[in-house]
């Protein structure tokens, strides 16, 4: 009745009235089941339901390696899972054999024998992890910033993301702690700016070294910085003065008050791992890395670059 309706003309509405379905109902079977060309034929459209209908149902990514080769290289580069299933979605919208969920990759990275994935590939993964583990909790030990500005008393524009300019920050730390590198991400664009930190990562040299790199930025791009309450930003006054810019401190123990930041860390994580000296990574091998994930699509920006996002907004603040 479908294919006879649709032969004829006839809307999805007057067919789902016909065969007593919701229109919706009608749309979805069609979009599902329709050949190459647009076409819908119901012998074919059968067929290919009871095929899905069989169980248990073969694992995508074992029937085609050569998706599995994308993805492995996807993930070399340090791509996440969810942004390889989005960057597949958008490069083979109709073709639902070359595409595969988030889901659908971190079972086969998880679980062996469901994919052919390379066994070592969860290594390229942000926390490096070879099975999934419970949410930690927070880490302890913050200080109190009793004069400082909290998180509660920055602008609403920040919140929103409407205004560029707003920042959040924090240290990746190295093997026992006894290194580090400075991250900032813009909030809008989430263009990220690394410190470098090659000696010490205490309060004066995290000072220096913001200073430094943000007072390169264009005033209007200096709106704001949020930070957690680590003692590395005890000097954050110097830090307001130097850049005219308000520093705003999270609550305790509330990463997710920065999280585009800690979002931002755990993908930076692929090249500055865990248990690694940081204090090896020369000044050009941050701007590397930040060049690197600043050029790289993110669903978050519609597949747009955080690089060409923040150039978008300069050029409009030159014109006008």
């Amino acid at each position: 009745m479908i294919g006879a309706g649709l032969r004829s003309g006839w809307s999805y509405a007057r067919i789902g009235a016909v065969i007593g379905r919701d229109k919706a109902v009608v749309w979805r079977e069609v979009a599902r089941n329709r050949g190459a060309d647009g076409s819908y034929h119901g012998p074919i459209a059968h067929r290919a339901a009871a095929v899905r209908r069989l169980r248990p149902k073969p694992f995508k990514l074992v029937a085609n390696p050569g998706l599995c080769r994308r993805i492995e290289q996807w993930m070399d580069q340090g791509w996440s899972p969810g942004l390889i299933a989005a960057m597949l979605k958008v490069e083979h919208g109709a073709t639902v054999r070359e595409r595969v969920s988030h889901e659908t990759i971190y079972q086969a990275l998880y679980v062996q024998t469901r994919g052919r994935l390379r066994a070592d590939l969860h290594r390229q993964l942000s926390l490096k992890r070879r099975q999934r583990r419970a949410r930690s909790t927070p880490r302890q030990g913050s200080t109190r910033y009793a004069e400082a500005f909290t998180i509660s008393q920055r602008p609403a524009e920040a919140d929103d993301r409407a205004v560029p300019g707003h920042w959040e920050g924090d240290l990746i730390l190295g093997t026992g702690n006894g290194s580090a590198v400075g991250t900032l991400v813009e909030r809008t664009t989430r263009f990220t700016i690394l410190l470098h930190l090659p000696g010490r990562h205490d309060a004066t040299s995290v000072a220096e070294a913001m200073i430094r790199q943000m007072g390169q930025l264009p005033e209007h791009l200096r709106r704001s910085i949020t930070w957690d309450r680590g003692i590395e930003l005890a000097d954050y006054q110097r830090i307001q003065v130097a850049l005219s810019t308000p520093v705003f401190f999270c609550d305790p123990h509330s990463p997710w008050q920065r999280g585009t930041n800690e979002n931002t860390n755990r993908l930076l994580r692929f090249w500055l791992a865990k248990g690694t000296d940081l204090s090896t990574s020369t000044a050009d091998d941050l701007r590397r890395i930040a060049d690197t994930l600043n050029r790289r699509p993110r669903p978050t920006l519609d597949l747009q670059t955080p690089a060409n996002r923040l150039n978008t907004l300069l050029t409009q603040a030159q014109a006008a």
